[in-house]
């Protein structure tokens, strides 16, 4: 079965190549121009994935965002001219799961989009599985981490972001989502903290192969590792 993508653009010719390069790809693509239209179509059609500029007619697209994360988990990948990290911070804390600033080629949206299609089903259930990532595993049940078979020492903040990471596999989290989940309220804006945090947990899984990548000035992602190949990349 194709995965369906909804691409939701008010620009006609770019809408119009996407939906066409979607099509040659082997992707069923829906379009919309306006917010209503594609909360219309996001109930009706039930899209795997969504692609959303931010400055439709109607609505900003982070409100589309929120109103559509009260009901579905589909992956949403922003297409937008908006630059300043502000945006960007925004959009992702409203639940998008990437963000792709325009002008892009469409080899890199397709490579996204790749990413974001292996996301779907693959969120552990924390109480009872394991996660497997390349040669990263956490063993939940246990509250084990091992990498490369061997048991990684993690304190129990370093576990906590490591679990974070997991359960967003491919999905940028903001510094703030991190801080709010990990620390709780009130510490949102404890970057540097943070900082240290991460460094200190790269340093523990990070050998010989990247997990865990820094989007400058919004926050992180842990990459999704496919087979020996890509860890030798």
């Amino acid at each position: 079965m194709k995965t369906s993508i909804m691409v939701v653009e008010d620009d006609q010719a770019i809408k119009n190549f996407m939906s066409a390069t979607l099509d040659m790809n082997a992707y069923q693509c829906y379009t919309a121009q306006t917010g209503e239209e594609a909360l219309m179509l996001a109930v009706s059609k039930q899209p795997d994935m969504i692609i959303l500029d931010l400055g439709l007619p109607d609505m900003d697209g982070v409100d589309i965002i929120r109103k559509i994360r009260t009901w579905s988990n589909c992956p949403i990948i922003v297409v937008s001219a908006r630059m300043e990290d502000r945006d960007k911070i925004s959009a992702l804390d409203a639940g998008a799961d990437d963000y792709l600033t325009k002008p892009f080629s469409m080899e890199e949206l397709l490579a996204r989009i790749r990413v974001a299609a292996r996301r779907i089903g693959s969120v552990p259930n924390m109480e009872n599985s394991v996660f497997e990532n390349g040669g990263l595993k956490i063993d939940y049940a246990a509250g084990c981490v091992y990498v490369d078979g061997v048991e990684c020492h993690l304190t129990p903040m370093e576990y906590k972001l490591v679990c974070l990471l997991a359960k967003n596999v491919g999905r940028v989290l903001t510094h703030q989502y991190i801080l709010k989940e990990v620390w709780g309220s009130g510490f949102e804006s404890d970057v540097p903290s943070l900082r240290v945090f991460m460094a200190t947990l790269r340093k523990k899984i990070d050998k010989g192969q990247k997990y865990i990548q820094t989007h400058v000035g919004v926050g992180y992602r842990m990459l999704r590792i496919e087979g020996k190949e890509d860890a030798q990349a």
